[in-house]
């Protein structure tokens, strides 16, 4: 990933987590370029323009990571089946082409690209 712009050390984090988000310079053609991550509130609107180049930039919709200061996501426990069942989670797994399903949770028992 590129850049990461965020609060510097000695300034206080707000009571609330900011999400980071990704964002793309957009080349001249309409193709994007280089990305970099910026801790930004929800209230506020996207970015138009790099902060530092001024080059126009999008912004970028990627996976996410749940966690937490307690949370360590790479534990086989915080995903397992029990525990997103006590957290209300439904989990799928892939159990044949397009269709999916359930292992744990109160949704559908099967799920399918078909549906």
């Amino acid at each position: 990933m590129g850049q990461r712009f965020s609060l510097p050390p000695d300034v206080p984090l707000p009571p609330f987590a900011m999400p980071t988000y990704v964002y793309e310079i957009v080349k001249p053609d309409g193709t994007g370029g280089d990305r970099f991550e910026l801790l930004q509130s929800m209230a506020e609107a996207p970015l138009e323009k790099h902060p530092e180049t001024g080059e126009p930039v999008r912004r970028v919709i990627t996976g996410f990571a749940i966690g937490g200061k307690s949370t360590d996501i790479g534990n086989p426990k915080v995903l397992s089946d029990r525990n997103l069942d006590r957290l209300g989670f439904t989990k799928y797994v892939k159990s044949g082409d397009g269709k999916y399903e359930k292992t744990v949770g109160s949704g559908p028992s099967q799920i399918s690209a078909d549906q």
